[in-house]
C-alpha cells in the first residue's frame, strides 16, 4: 500500500473517531439537559404541592379555631341558660311561697279543711 493511502486511511480514521466523540460528548450534554429540565420540573412540582399543603394546614388550623370558638360560645350559652333556668326557678319557688293562692297556698287550705280539728 502505498504511503498516500494509508495516510488517508489515518485521516480517516481520525475524523471518524472524531465525529464519534463529538457525537458521544452532545449526546451526554443532551442527557445532561434533560435531567437538569425534569430536576427543574420535580422541583417546580415541589414547591407546588408545599405550597398547596401550607395552604390546607393553615385552612385546618382555622377551621379548628373556629371550632374551639364555637364550643366556646356554646359552653357560654349553655351556662347563661342554665344560670337562667336557676333564676326562673327560684323565681317560680318564691311566688309559690308569697302567692296564697299559689300551690302551696292551695296546699295549706286543703289540709286545714280536711283537718277539722284545727
Amino acid at each position: 500500500m502505498s504511503t498516500t493511502a494509508i495516510v488517508i486511511i489515518i485521516v480517516v480514521a481520525i475524523v471518524v473517531i472524531a465525529i464519534v466523540a463529538w457525537a458521544a460528548s452532545r449526546a451526554r450534554s443532551q442527557r445532561r439537559e434533560d435531567r437538569r429540565q425534569i430536576a427543574s420540573a420535580h422541583r417546580e412540582e415541589a414547591a407546588s404541592r408545599r405550597i398547596e399543603a401550607e395552604k390546607e394546614s393553615a385552612a385546618a388550623d382555622e377551621q379548628a379555631a373556629r371550632a374551639r370558638r364555637e364550643a366556646a360560645e356554646a359552653e357560654e350559652r349553655s351556662r347563661i341558660a342554665a344560670h337562667k333556668q336557676e333564676t326562673a326557678q327560684a323565681h317560680s319557688e318564691h311566688a309559690d311561697r308569697v302567692d296564697p293562692d299559689g300551690r302551696e297556698g292551695a296546699e295549706r287550705e286543703q289540709t286545714s279543711a280536711s283537718d277539722p280539728g284545727r
